[in-house]
């Protein structure tokens, strides 16, 4: 699944262009201080929007930790610096559950 990742990314964000939900920022990634990542996803207009998550806290070390959520309809994913391909694992793996 990793390195087919970043297709799947490209691919939900292509679905979800719509001619409005694609002019506002809304799939983000950036580095936090800690140092670490930060991913921002938008969910209002998206199929996602109203479903239920369940926030993911992990904390192996100082810099293996991931901490997820939902928050006013927004993806965020937090984690360290080697953890970014998990925090985008965590929302694919949510977004493809069709429970």
């Amino acid at each position: 699944m990793n390195a087919n990742i970043l297709e799947w990314i490209q691919e939900w964000v292509a679905q979800n262009c719509d001619g409005d939900w694609e002019h506002a920022q809304n799939f983000t990634i950036t580095t936090i201080d800690n140092p670490g990542w930060g991913v921002t996803i938008n969910l209002a207009g998206t199929k996602l929007e109203d479903k239920f998550f369940s926030t993911v806290d992990i904390e192996n070390s100082e810099v293996d930790w991931l901490y997820c959520t939902i928050k006013n309809q927004h993806f965020q994913g937090d984690g360290g610096i080697r953890n970014l391909i998990k925090i985008l694992q965590i929302f694919r793996k949510w977004a493809e559950d069709t429970k």
